[in-house]
Parts: C-alpha cells; structure tokens; sequence
C-alpha cells in the first residue's frame, strides 16, 4: 500500500518518466474540464513544491495566502493531488458567493421545505466533499455572524442540513486561501480568532511572480503552448523583444495576467513570432517608463512609441493597427499625424 501511495506521489509531481539527468518543472494538477499545470523552476516556486508534499501527507487545515492570481487553488489543488486523497473528489468553494441562509445551504445542504424555495434536499459542500478535500477560497470573505457555524462543523466534524436535526458525520481535509491578512482581520475583530487559530495550523505563502521571474518565460511558453493546442494550430514563440518586456514588467496581476497576455498575444498575432506590439498596453507603457528620472518621457513620447511599435508590427497596415491598438482608424490616423510618425518609413523599412 505505501508503494503504491508513493507511486501517486510520484505522478502528481510529473516524476513519471523523467528525462535521465534533467528536473522536472511541470507537475500536472487536475482541474474542472481542462488539465492544467503547476509550472515553475526558479527556488521560490521548488520551496513550495518541498512544503506541499511535506503537508500533503497530513491532515492539518491548511491557509494558503498570496496576492490575486498567485495561483492559490493551484497549490491547493496539488496538496491534494499528492495526498492520501487524491482519488477522492475536490470541492472548490467560492466564499465571496455566499451571505446569510445560502451560505448554510451551499456548505451544509438543507432539506426539502426548509425553507421557501427549498423544493428538494440537497447534501451542500461538505458532505460532497466527504472522503476527499474542500478548498475555501477567499476565507476572509464570510461574514463574522456566520463564522461560528464553520467554527462549529469544523470542530465536531459533523454536518446537520437545514431544516434538520440529524448530524452528519464527515471525513474532508479542509484548504482555505486569502489574498489578506488574517491576523489584522483578527485584531480588527473582522475575524474570529478561534476560527483563525482553528485554521492555522499550516500556512503557506505562494510568492508573487515577480518574486520568481525565473518562472515567467516557462509560464508563457506553457500558456502560448495551451493556445496552439485549443486552437488546433502549429505552436507560437516570443520574440526576444517581446521576452524582454514580459521580464521587465512587475506583473501585479500574477500568473493569471501572464495567462490573459499571453491569450491575447496569441490571438491578435499574424504570424508565428509574437511582438511586443500584440502585447497588452501595460506592458509596453511600463516599457516606456525604463528611463534615467532626467530624461522622463511625456505623454506623448509613450503614445508615439506605442503606435510605431504596432505599425512596426503590421509592416505600416492601419487597419490591422487601429485592431491591435483597440481604436477607430480615424482615431489612428489623428494620432500619427499629432504625433509625426511617417507611416511611409515604417512601410519602406518592413
């Protein structure tokens, strides 16, 4: 049996079949519909690798913090991916959803005529979740009234549905993640500290992208990759100009905006090389921004480098421009000629 457990191990961290000599930076984590990957190479993301798999052989309610798009559920998901429970079911829950009596009945189930609207019974997340894993995204979230009740069912490890006065017993390891910070939320009196402490036992951090850049070129390759795949289409790659700004930038969306930049670099681009032109405008304006303080540039300065890049891009072709850029061709046409780039140089150069 522990043979076979550290086989599952083995496979949630993409150890299977490994190239001789080579570490591996992709471990698959299962998901609702489509397979995604847990990617990383850079020693931030390989320390939360070593701490998943140390907690994942546990039980201990685990808080996982991190900024918006850190790739919280992620983690989540692979704690249990590598855990005792990985054949068992996942239950992702979006606390933001859930005020008053639908809190109770999403979480706890309810029965039939509890309450109006309650036309059947329904058994709620936990005891869906019974045997296997539920994941408490954005735990901070729940109103402090309604707090006690989780306090209580985590606790005793029994459910009792609305309109119900049997208990349920239930087997789940519990996962929550927030993107603030308990502690103050505690001091604040936002949030029950005998619910935190129930809570923290284990808590880890999912480091922000620009924390580990190492990561963004495998990200963006993985996600360029995934495009090509949806779309049945031969793979894309990053120009070394494009390389360059995906590293410069600071990246407060995480790996989620890197997925959205990548999405849309890949559709928007005409060719296999995707240039920094299809890019979205942050990155570019934050390009602009790469000055000595003495020589700041205007307004005007970004506006012009923006639009040469993407006339660059389209060989002078306004129309695919004024696409790319998100305005009117009429729109287009008044900033060249307020800004003084020559469409014909571009022309004559591509």
């Amino acid at each position: 049996m522990r043979e076979d457990f550290e086989a599952k191990r083995g496979i949630a961290r993409g150890d299977a079949t490994p190239s001789a000599g080579k570490e591996r930076s992709v471990r698959p984590v299962l998901s609702d519909g489509l397979s995604q990957r847990f990617i990383g190479n850079s020693n931030a993301f390989n320390s939360i690798i070593d701490m998943i798999e140390a907690i994942a052989v546990r039980r201990c309610p685990v808080i996982i913090t991190g900024e918006t798009g850190v790739g919280k559920e992620m983690a989540a998901r692979q704690i249990h991916l590598t855990s005792k429970r990985a054949d068992k079911v996942f239950v992702p829950v979006d606390c933001t959803t859930l005020t008053g009596q639908l809190f109770e009945s999403q979480l706890f189930g309810h029965t039939r005529g509890a309450f109006t609207g309650a036309i059947d019974s329904t058994l709620g997340f936990f005891r869906a979740a019974d045997g296997g894993t539920i994941f408490l995204d954005e735990i901070s979230e729940i109103p402090l009234e309604l707090q006690a009740k989780l306090l209580r069912v985590l606790q005793e490890n029994k459910v009792t549905p609305i309109g119900s006065t049997k208990s349920y017993s239930i087997d789940i390891r519990v996962i929550c993640a927030t993107n603030r910070d308990l502690r103050e939320l505690v001091k604040e009196k936002a949030f029950r500290a005998d619910l935190f402490y129930r809570l923290n036992v284990v808590n880890l951090e999912v480091p922000p992208l620009r924390e580990r850049r190492e990561d963004i070129l495998l990200l963006a390759e993985y996600f360029l990759n995934n495009q090509a795949e949806f779309y049945n289409e031969p793979p894309k790659q990053l120009s070394d100009s494009a390389k360059e700004l995906l590293l410069k930038y600071h990246w407060p969306g995480n790996v989620r905006e890197l997925s959205n930049a990548m999405e849309r670099g890949y559709v928007l681009s005409f060719s296999d090389v995707i240039k920094p032109a299809v890019l979205p405008m942050e990155l570019i304006i934050a390009d602009s921004r790469q000055y000595p303080q003495h020589e700041l540039p205007t307004l005007d300065d970004v506006k012009r480098r923006i639009v040469t890049r993407t006339l660059e891009y389209t060989q002078g072709r306004k129309i695919a421009a004024a696409k790319i850029l998100g305005i009117e061709r009429r729109s287009l046409n008044r900033l060249i000629e307020k800004l003084n780039i020559s469409v014909k140089e571009i022309r004559e150069d591509a």
